[in-house]
């Protein structure tokens, strides 16, 4: 890890320090619960395949004037995932113990705000992967489902993931779940978004 990439992660990092993070408070348990299970997941399957990603980045740094081949790795996701990131980091598997001193997990909003002031547009220093859930999916975007119908009391969950800055590693999916108002089950992988046109009167502010 080059010299400025270590200072532009600690900076980020200490950033961050004392932002005092709770969960949403009208997130029930059952959904606590949901999209903390999706997360795991996802994040566990990530960890075991980093080294493929670390690959892949020292590819794309051979061809990349600048480019950290050894980045940091910018986990930015919702505060149950930093959760679960924090977890999996602080177990004693060679891949834990060999990843977690490039990794940092924070929100969004944490990082572009940091990349506001200490920008890296062009990812010479760190490698974002993002995973989130969007656990709330306007009704107006039904349309967009009918493959997998919901009844009344049931709610569409949007997994969206993805990496930038890891050359041919790099990409983003979206996957279509299902939360039943107990668990939360997956409808379809790799859903492409926005397939129906919105309805009259629609407005961007109402979708997302």
């Amino acid at each position: 890890m080059h010299h400025a990439t270590r200072a532009w992660l600690d900076g980020l990092r200490d950033s961050v320090a004392t932002v005092r993070r709770s969960p949403a408070d009208e997130i029930d348990a059952a959904a606590a619960a949901a999209e903390r299970m999706i997360l795991a997941t996802h994040f566990a399957t990530w960890l075991d395949d980093v080294a493929a990603l670390d690959e892949a980045r020292r590819d794309h740094a051979i061809r990349t004037t600048g480019a950290d081949p050894h980045p940091a790795i910018v986990v930015t996701t919702s505060v149950a995932g930093i959760d679960v990131v924090e977890d999996l980091l602080t177990a004693n598997s060679p891949i834990a113990i060999d990843v977690r001193p490039r990794v940092a997990a924070v929100t969004e909003k944490d990082y572009r705000a940091w990349c506001m002031r200490h920008p890296d547009e062009h990812h010479l220093l760190h490698v974002n992967h993002w995973s989130w859930v969007k656990t709330r999916v306007p009704s107006v975007r039904d349309a967009e489902f009918t493959a997998h119908p919901r009844r009344d009391g049931e709610a569409y969950w949007l997994h969206r993931t993805g990496t930038a800055g890891a050359g041919r590693a790099d990409g983003r999916a979206t996957h279509l779940w299902k939360f039943t108002g107990r668990h939360a089950t997956l409808l379809e992988p790799f859903i492409a978004e926005g397939r129906v046109p919105p309805p009259p009167g629609w407005r961007a502010a109402d979708c997302g």
